[in-house]
């Protein structure tokens, strides 16, 4: 009887003196306790603001003034902007207050002995419903377990994005018969689970192998040394179904001339079958060309080409860092002023990043990071202008700050021509211009850094990309189609120069195949251009491979005839959607549709139109070299090695063809490598990985805000 009266005493008491016991929940008093509902424990409750009432608990009550949707009760028309941070304030307030009374007894996490996984746990008392339903503290101890083993064990937190690492919780997470299961031992990792794997890759492979012979291969290779000088070459096979990691070869000790690159390149030729294969890719260099000339006097019907990307690359040096020679007189004449631009980024770039005064101002006015550049990455130089283009605001700001000056310890007359470069208007205008007529040649140069089908596009692509670079030079020197640039002359031969070293008959009869470049839409473009029948040097070029694919002279007739019926419109190609799919079609998918008629033309077309122009794609720096060299230290036998690395690079791949490789907790998981790493303040290294480089560090920066 005197319990019941004194809860109808305190039932009375004005929310305000409940408010004092209890302040932990202090939005209580903006609203006033009508009475109890009738059946369970909420309150019928009216707004003291705005006079709205309604059913429910606190929980309501905070929804309602801090106008949080979602909760069942609509917000207060009269909490205003700054009414609602003083709101929010005291319930931030009371939260600190909850958590400090939680943090009077916290129990440690369990620490199990090697071996031994018994613990006491929790008393049960303590338990609450929630906690019992879903293994709160079972689920908390298991995060420490996983996060002991990364801690121990120095591992890169990105590896918590592998998808594979992933599924193996998530199986054992959800397979209920896996009681007193332990994780393979040494032993196990390095024997039968690894060959096991093998085979398991093996058959996630065989679907791209078993394409072919249909569809044809190019094998990329690469190669280059690691800081020890260590040489490694990388072969992979690309489809359009997807590239497969074929081998790395260890060049240590052994002399890498013409014949020790062609002996490999016929062992992965056997190895993938020499009817399929179409193109051999690599770099530009002699003792390379002279090993793909080795490889087509033996199998006539595969081609040598070198990487389009390494071309481009190599055009762009000799116009950014042009050297003092005899030879090169003209040029250095021309372009040593973009090599002094390029120069005096670097000072600048090199100043700041080596005074922390002056990087801590850096970053402050600057929410972008410098890029640190190889000189051997594709387009250093561009990319590296690129940044600073886009750091141009916050670098003058910085500067123009009287602490500038202030930070005497430092190199005076440095200080003062890095002020002096970054607020001189000419200066700026020379970096805009420099990235204006190289615009076309690295636009092509990112289409072409792709394993992606793009070997039918290079001719056209290089011929607009030089037309493209005329138009902004003669823009800029105020000149008509007609006039002479010097400037520009040197430019054009240094692209043609290399382009004439580059190109081969295969790039021609790509280019030729292409059902685009016959179509009026494409040729009214330019009044100069033609269709590639009419080109004397594609049509020449053309007749070379058509006499190295066939040796029989009636089948050679037969095809001749088949590409001038395609290339006039005659006959079924004179239909009016052939003719109109032209230029509405990607390539392949018109022959696909249009050229059944043509059996002979359209196997060739069918495997041309589908295959890459570069060997980046074996670029890509996954750590390979030292995860091998790793394996070696360890003493690893070399067919584990072997099996070690064409595990670990083929599930990579396999992983870059699954949707989920671009969303959510896995998305662009391998992308940085083993060893990634954003801890450098003010520097980003991530130029180092690709030419998408705006794209990637957008992801990365989101990542390294939460």
């Amino acid at each position: 009887m005197i319990l019941h009266i004194f809860s109808e005493i305190r039932m009375s008491i004005p929310n305000q003196v409940i408010e004092q016991e209890d302040e932990t929940k202090p939005l209580w008093r903006y609203v006033s306790n009508l009475r109890k509902t009738i059946g369970g424990g909420n309150n019928m409750i009216q707004c003291s603001l705005c006079n709205f009432s309604f059913n429910g608990s606190y929980t309501r009550v905070r929804a309602h003034l801090l106008k949080i949707t979602g909760a069942g009760v609509r917000s207060c028309p009269y909490v205003t902007a700054s009414k609602l941070v003083e709101l929010k304030k005291l319930d931030n307030e009371a939260k600190l207050k909850i958590e400090g009374l939680k943090q009077k007894k916290v129990p440690l996490p369990p620490v199990f002995d090697e071996g031994n996984h018994t613990r006491s746990d929790v008393n049960p008392k303590f338990k609450g419903s929630l906690q019992v339903a879903f293994n709160i503290q079972t689920r908390d101890t298991l995060d420490c377990e996983i996060v002991r083993m990364f801690y121990s064990a120095g591992l890169p937190f990105h590896l918590a994005r592998n998808p594979y690492y992933r599924s193996a919780f998530s199986y054992a997470a959800n397979t209920s018969n896996l009681s007193g299961y332990i994780p393979p031992t040494y032993n196990k990792l390095r024997g039968h689970l690894l060959s096991k794997e093998r085979s398991n890759v093996e058959n996630l492979l065989q679907p791209i192998r078993n394409l072919w012979n249909q569809k044809g291969v190019t094998i990329v290779s690469d190669g280059w040394s690691d800081p020890q000088r260590r040489p490694l070459i990388n072969f992979m096979a690309i489809t359009e179904s997807g590239p497969i990691f074929l081998k790395s070869i260890d060049g240590s000790g052994e002399i890498k001339d013409k014949e020790f690159i062609a002996k490999h390149m016929r062992d992965v030729i056997m190895e993938v079958g020499h009817n399929n294969v179409v193109i051999i890719i690599t770099d530009n260099t002699a003792v390379c060309k002279a090993a793909g000339m080795l490889i087509e006097s033996e199998f006539p019907s595969i081609y040598w080409t070198p990487c389009v990307v390494h071309t481009l690359n190599l055009a762009l040096k000799s116009i950014c860092a042009a050297k003092n020679t005899n030879k090169n007189s003209d040029i250095y004449h021309q372009c040593s002023w973009i090599s002094q631009i390029a120069d005096d980024a670097t000072f600048v770039k090199n100043f700041i990043m080596g005074h922390s005064m002056r990087l801590s101002m850096f970053n402050n006015f600057n929410s972008l990071k410098f890029l640190s550049v190889a000189p051997t990455r594709f387009a250093s130089t561009i990319i590296m202008l690129k940044r600073f283009r886009s750091l141009k605001k916050g670098l003058q700001e910085m500067v123009i700050r009287d602490e500038w000056s202030f930070y005497k310890k430092d190199n005076v007359d440095s200080a003062q021509f890095v002020k002096e470069t970054l607020l001189t208007d000419n200066w700026w205008m020379k970096v805009d211009y420099i990235l204006a007529f190289t615009a076309p040649i690295y636009d092509v140069l990112r289409k072409t850094d792709t394993d992606m089908a793009s070997l039918h596009l290079v001719y056209g692509m290089w011929d607009s990309m030089i037309e493209n670079v005329k138009k902004v030079i003669y823009q800029h020197e105020r000149k008509t189609e007609v006039e002479y640039s010097s400037f520009f002359k040197v430019i054009e031969l240094i692209l043609m120069d290399r382009w004439t070293k580059s190109n081969t008959p295969l790039h021609c009869l790509a280019h030729s195949l292409n059902p685009r470049y016959y179509s009026h839409e494409w040729l009214d473009e330019d009044s100069k251009r033609l269709a590639p029948h009419q080109d004397h040097e594609i049509t020449q070029e053309r007749k070379k491979c058509f006499m190295r694919y066939f040796d029989d002279a009636e089948i050679r007739t037969q095809v001749n005839i088949e590409f001038a019926n395609f290339s006039d419109g005659r006959e079924d190609f004179g239909d009016v959607d052939s003719l109109r799919d032209r230029s509405k079609m990607d390539a392949k998918s018109w022959w696909i549709v249009h050229g059944t008629h043509a059996p002979t033309l359209q196997k060739i077309a069918l495997k041309l139109l589908g295959q890459p122009c570069s060997s980046s794609c074996c670029e890509r720096n996954w750590s390979t070299y030292s995860f091998i060299h790793s394996l070696k230290r360890n003493k690893m036998t070399p067919k584990r090695t072997e099996d070690l690395v064409f595990i670990h690079s083929n599930l990579r791949l396999l992983s870059r063809n699954s949707p989920k490789y671009k969303e959510e907790e896995t998305k662009l998981w391998d992308i940085a490598g083993d060893n990634f790493s954003l801890d450098e303040n003010g520097i980003l290294e991530i130029a180092n990985l690709s030419l998408d480089e705006p794209e990637l560090e957008v992801f990365f920066n989101e990542d390294e805000q939460m």
